[in-house]
């Protein structure tokens, strides 16, 4: 649903059913970091992303429709995201759901 996101990616789950999420690390506190959420198959997402040291960053919804993707995103400005490991949760609310993520740092 979202594609490769190049050089800038920190993160990318191509797809995954239901609630999901990942751990990373490799985060720079001096870059801006975008998080990226697209889903789709009825109901929505719950996202939820903390980091090292200082707790949850953002949180959001996004809807599923049916047929086709909803997308949410959101842009955290450089020292939000500390350096090193971060974590992203996604709770659906349906089993069935597909979700897709990316975590950029563009420069």
């Amino acid at each position: 649903m979202l594609p490769h996101p190049g050089p800038e990616g920190l993160v990318w789950v191509e797809e995954f059913r239901g609630d999901g999420g990942v751990a990373s690390g490799g985060a720079w506190e001096s870059l801006p970091t975008i998080l990226t959420v697209a889903c789709e198959g009825g109901g929505n997402v719950r996202v939820t992303m903390e980091s090292n040291g200082v707790g949850t960053v953002a949180a959001f919804d996004v809807e599923c429709p049916v047929g086709s993707a909803g997308v949410g995103s959101v842009r955290m400005d450089a020292g939000v995201v500390r350096p090193g490991s971060f974590t992203i949760g996604v709770d659906a609310s349906a089993q069935t759901t597909r979700w897709s993520l990316t975590v950029t740092q563009p420069e």
